[in-house]
Order: structure tokens, then C-alpha cells, then sequence
């Protein structure tokens, strides 16, 4: 008797599909996430697809799994067809009417909590037949490997393997608090930034320097930094400039209620900060032949409510607030 003898008769195209989650999440536990299914159900799905080719397809370690050669030439020639196959099932779902089903999503954690959590429910009210995993991160996740439909990126220039959606522009601003700008007065110039407390990212390696345009004219200055506060984080640096703590250079999102509400205040509003963060906002997927429903539709909503970018007249509103102004 074979090693073969016990395994499935059955053509093995949930097995199939299992690997190649399995190659694309490098861990039986991630790729049992993806699937929904338990971890020893899935450790159960590969031994069969094992046994029923009769080689070993995945190596094992105490740290992470890996392909085999025979693994990873099984998943490349079937990839394809369980594309085909998604694309397939997702033109079928458009078919039924309003967009359902689960989109996974990911987002920068500043703009999320500032930008998208407010707006949200409006958009699952209108459709209230998908579900959203947010996922809020700012490392640059790999979308296919992790699982996500969608990444929402501020970035210079999204990836050329991806297909990406512009959504607004962006700002750099910088600003105080008025109790700041009392105590330490306004700097007329780029160059007296040097003599005040400024709230910057860390830059491995470097010597903070801002770099700053004037909006009339086009000249440029160069600013040597420093202060009490650096954090890799623009909610931080909006609550240290909140504290009274210096002047710092925030995305314009970060800084829009907080203006708004005349908590933080302009500084050097007749020069533009260069270079400190990327100038416009995408979502990104990675290339595939059909675009499913729900995609589009987020898509649609996110150019939508986010086309005036991020002005103070454009603040998003909580539907308590939105509420009280229609009482």
C-alpha cells in the first residue's frame, strides 16, 4: 500500500487554494486567519494535498514555513486559475445588486482615527450588506500576502505593480498653540525657527531640517531644528503643540480640527513646508483583471467625502455633532 492510498480522490482544489495561502502568509496560523478555519484544520489540508502528490511541499521550522520547490511550482501554476476563479465569483456577487460581503483594509493610523472612524458609519449605512476590517498601521503592509482589498497611502508615488485610485491632496502646516505664539512670539522668518522649540519626526541618522518655500516668489530656506519633543507619530506631535510644547509640522489631516477650532494657530502661512510628507492621498490594490463591487464602491465613497482634502471648512463631523447642527 501507498502513501498515496489514503489520501482524497476527490479533484484537491480547497488543498490547492490552502497553499497557496499558505506560501503567500509564510505561517499556517496567518493563512488559517485568512481562510477561517482552524489552525489544525489547516495543518490537516496540506498533509492531504502532501500525501495525494506524494511529495513534501512545505518545510517546516520552529519559526516559520516555507515552500518546497515542488510547494512553490504547485502554487505558481495554479495561482492564475484561483485568480480567474475570485474574478469569476466577484462579477457573479455584482450581479446580485449592493455590493456584500467582507473588505479588509488598511490604513495610516493618524488619518484613520482623524479622517476615516468619523465618516464610516455613514458609508456602512449606505451599504449595509458589507463588513470592513480595518487594519490600522503605518508600515507598509504587503497587500497580497497579508489578504487586504484595499490600502489607503499617503505616498509620493504609489507602487507601478498596483492599481491606485488619487483620492486629494495633501498639506504640510506649520503650527502653535496661542499660548505658544504668546509666550515665544511668532517667527517672521524660516530662519528664526532655529531659536524656537520645534516638534518634529525623527530622522535616523540626520540632523532634523525643515525645508520651506515661499509661496510668492519661490524662494527656499533650509532650517536646522531642535527641540523638547520628537515622535515618529502626528497625533503626538499635535498634542505636544497642543501642550504648549513648540511648533511643529504636522499633515494637514492631523491639524484640521485642531484649527478649526482655533486651538492651534498658523505659522509662517506665507511659506510652504517641502518635502516633510507626501502631497497627495491613494488607495491602492494590487493588480487584478476584475475590481470586486465593494471595492469600487469604498473607493467611490472615499473620493467622494475626502475631494475638498483637508481645510478646516472640511472637517468631518460625528453624527452627534452633525445632529445638534440640524436641531
Amino acid at each position: 500500500m501507498t502513501s498515496t492510498d489514503n489520501a482524497p480522490r476527490h479533484p484537491p482544489w480547497a488543498h490547492l487554494h490552502a497553499l497557496t495561502v499558505l506560501g503567500e502568509a509564510g505561517s499556517f496560523t496567518a493563512a488559517a486567519q485568512r481562510l477561517g478555519w482552524s489552525k489544525a484544520l489547516m495543518s490537516q489540508r496540506v498533509a492531504e494535498l502532501e500525501a495525494q502528490a506524494g511529495v513534501p511541499l512545505v518545510r517546516r521550522t520552529t519559526r516559520s514555513v516555507r515552500l518546497t520547490e515542488a510547494g512553490q511550482q504547485l502554487v505558481d501554476r495554479s495561482r492564475s486559475a484561483f485568480a480567474e476563479i475570485d474574478a469569476a465569483l466577484a462579477s457573479v456577487r455584482d450581479l446580485a445588486g449592493a455590493p456584500r460581503g467582507l473588505l479588509r483594509v488598511t490604513a495610516p493610523v493618524a488619518l484613520a482615527r482623524q479622517q476615516l472612524l468619523p465618516r464610516l458609519p455613514d458609508f456602512l449605512r449606505r451599504y449595509p450588506e458589507l463588513r470592513l476590517e480595518l487594519d490600522l498601521a503605518d508600515r507598509l503592509a504587503s497587500l497580497a500576502q497579508e489578504g487586504f482589498d484595499l490600502a489607503i497611502r499617503h505616498t509620493h508615488a504609489p507602487p507601478d505593480t498596483h492599481v491606485a485610485w488619487p483620492l486629494c491632496e495633501t498639506r504640510s502646516v506649520l503650527v502653535a498653540s496661542p499660548a505658544y505664539l504668546r509666550a515665544r512670539g511668532a517667527p517672521a522668518h524660516p530662519l528664526d525657527l532655529s531659536a524656537h522649540d520645534c516638534l518634529y519626526y525623527p530622522r535616523p541618522g540626520a540632523t532634523p531640517v525643515w525645508q520651506l518655500e515661499a509661496r510668492q516668489g519661490g524662494a527656499r530656506h533650509r532650517v536646522a531644528v531642535g527641540g523638547p519633543l520628537a515622535a515618529n507619530n502626528s497625533e503626538a506631535l499635535r498634542e505636544a503643540a497642543l501642550g504648549d510644547l513648540g511648533i511643529a509640522l504636522l499633515p494637514d489631516f492631523s491639524a484640521q480640527a485642531a484649527l478649526a477650532a482655533g486651538r492651534l494657530r498658523p505659522v509662517l502661512p506665507g511659506w510652504r513646508p517641502v518635502g516633510a510628507f507626501a502631497e497627495r492621498l491613494w488607495a491602492i490594490r494590487p493588480h487584478t483583471a476584475q475590481v470586486p463591487r465593494g471595492v469600487q464602491v469604498l473607493v467611490a465613497w472615499l473620493r467622494e467625502v475626502l475631494a475638498h482634502g483637508f481645510g478646516p471648512a472640511a472637517a468631518p463631523q460625528t453624527g452627534a455633532a452633525r445632529a445638534k447642527k440640524t436641531t
